[in-house]
């Protein structure tokens, strides 16, 4: 009896560790899946996007926005590949908006004078739009005068361009601009790379290739501020890293002279003020009703990275820093801005209400292939257009001696 009883209550005891050994196992099953569960893998970043509103066409354009850990902004749309904002910290607490630009796509469609845009096919002037290319003559669109400016009437400032969001601070957007668009040869497959870095660097990576020998002169025309509103910048203080420029004719179109600054009024080696000689009796200034003109790089190797401007608002201390691998920039003072209309917050924009430095190949370099010192815009199929220009802004700058 008493042996029955104890292998039962052995028996009982044995179910109950069991028992509890499998409370404890199904609880730690759940306590893993539960981890398991609860690991996700990290959201991808993507860079914040919102609706700029409508084309004529009926296409949503659309806005996307950069930014850093110093509070820098940038906002980029779709259509033109576009820079529409950049907005920095002031030095005093406050932000500033230091680019022109309208506050929707349908002002852009109607009335921007390439207000931040990419321009190309190519960048600049073409003397009467024409061109010959092994033996084979061209004409593309004529749209400044006689001449070709920044692609044609329809550039690439006027489409929409494909984005790739690539962390959320770099976005890359692509074009195929299509064999004799606007007049030009050959199937080109354009993509720009926008990144914002935590140094206050906009850098603008552009590549291209055709299948077929074309003219690719690339560049990016955001007009700058820096006091953050669209008033005079003729107080704007300009550094440029150049010995020489190409003086131009009654239609812009360069000479082929490569003339050296010294003595002129295009002598920005040492920093100087837009206003300060913009309105002297030169012939240059008068055919370009201001500075509208290119100045060639000094260059310290072909294709590198150089230091090309510095532009500095003497009240905040703000500065500008232009590098780039292109040989040439184009420096413009918004000497064709009238205050016909108005941009951004519904301000008027004036004459000469922001400047532009745009890096590229020399103007009309075309036509003068093969000449010493003139830089090559041809590209063939078995070559890659490769361009990089970075814009950094900050307070204080040191200009360079």
């Amino acid at each position: 009896f008493f042996f029955e009883v104890s292998l039962n209550m052995q028996r009982k005891v044995q179910y109950v560790v069991a028992f509890a050994g499998l409370a404890v196992l199904v609880h730690l099953l759940r306590r893993t899946m539960s981890e398991k569960i609860s690991i996700q893998e990290p959201e991808q970043q993507v860079v914040p996007k919102r609706r700029f509103r409508r084309h004529s066409s009926g296409r949503e354009a659309y806005l996307w926005k950069l930014s850093n850990k110093n509070g820098m902004q940038v906002e980029i749309t779709d259509y033109g590949g576009t820079i529409v904002s950049v907005t920095v910290p002031d030095g005093s607490g406050g932000l500033r908006d230091v680019v022109l630009g309208f506050d929707s796509v349908a002002d852009y469609e109607k009335k921007s004078p390439f207000f931040g845009c990419i321009t190309g096919r190519c960048a600049n002037r073409i003397a009467k739009g024409t061109f010959e290319i092994d033996h084979q003559q061209y004409q593309t669109a004529v749209n400044n005068g006689p001449n070709a400016l920044h692609g044609g009437v329809k550039g690439f400032d006027k489409v929409f361009w494909s984005v790739e969001e690539l962390g959320k601070s770099c976005l890359r957007m692509s074009y195929v601009s299509a064999d004799m668009e606007e007049g030009y040869p050959g199937e080109l497959t354009i993509s720009v790379t926008y990144t914002l870095n935590d140094a206050n660097q906009l850098q603008i990576d552009y590549a291209a290739t055709t299948d077929k020998a074309t003219v690719v002169n690339l560049t990016n025309h955001t007009y700058w501020n820096l006091h953050g509103q669209p008033d005079s910048c003729l107080d704007h203080v300009v550094q440029l890293f150049a010995d020489r420029y190409t003086p131009v004719d009654d239609t812009l179109i360069p000479s082929g002279e490569l003339a050296p600054v010294e003595n002129t009024p295009f002598d920005f080696r040492t920093p100087t003020a837009i206003g300060e000689r913009i309105n002297e009796a030169d012939r240059q200034l008068q055919l370009g009703h201001g500075y509208d003109h290119n100045w060639c790089l000094n260059k310290s190797g072909p294709g590198a990275l150089d230091l090309a401007a510095v532009v500095t608002e003497p009240s905040s201390g703000l500065a500008l820093k232009v590098y780039t691998t292109e040989p040439g920039v184009q420096l413009y003072t918004g000497n064709f801005l009238d205050g016909s209309f108005k941009g951004k917050r519904g301000l008027t924009v004036p004459h000469r209400a922001a400047f532009c430095l745009e890096t590229q190949h020399y103007p009309d370099s075309i036509h003068h292939q093969g000449e010493k010192e003139w830089p090559t815009v041809v590209l063939r199929p078995e070559q890659r257009f490769m361009s990089t220009t970075i814009y950094e802004i900050n307070c204080r700058a040191q200009t360079i001696a």
